[in-house]
């Protein structure tokens, strides 16, 4: 191949920045998460297993996955299960809009700032992170898409049964 050395660079180029694009792994960052009557950290909730699910009110997808994740927590929430969704818009009024059209049984948290989705990595809307009782992060998710559905739930109840 005539261009090799450049075909090789650009091979590296790219492992590397899909490599410092990864979601985040390992222990859970301990974010605090403010909802509007109260603050938590993220390590408060050990103990039990976490689905933390990063969105935004202009976030097609998240239509979709918010009443999968109220039907969630409704299933598991007797083992230990709890959904956490932390919304990014800087206006918290786009936030609570959406909440009035899409209701969350949740709780859900509001980070203007973005601290919380940096510590996660997020790479796009939604972004969801499954964590051990723990407070490890086992797997996370970009999107959500009604294929995602029965993975998503096998994932809650590998860690539920643990």
């Amino acid at each position: 191949m005539k261009n090799r050395p450049l075909y090789l660079l650009l091979l590296v180029v790219l492992f590397l920045a899909l490599g410092l694009s990864r979601a985040y792994a390992g222990q859970a960052p301990d974010i605090m998460i403010n909802t509007d009557g109260q603050s938590l950290h993220l390590s408060d909730l050990r103990g039990e297993v976490i689905y933390l699910d990063f969105w935004a009110s202009w976030c097609v997808p998240c239509r979709e996955s918010f009443p999968w994740m109220n039907e969630m927590e409704k299933k598991y929430a007797d083992k230990g299960f709890k959904v956490i969704a932390i919304n990014l818009d800087e206006d918290k009024s786009l936030a609570d809009a959406f909440l009035t059209r899409y209701s969350a049984s949740f709780k859900v948290g509001f980070d203007a700032s973005g601290r919380s989705a940096e510590l996660f990595r997020v790479q796009g809307m939604p972004s969801s992170y499954l964590i051990d009782r723990q407070g490890n992060v086992v797997s996370s998710h970009i999107g959500f898409r009604q294929k995602d559905m029965q993975q998503l739930e096998a994932g809650i109840k590998s860690l539920i049964t643990r």
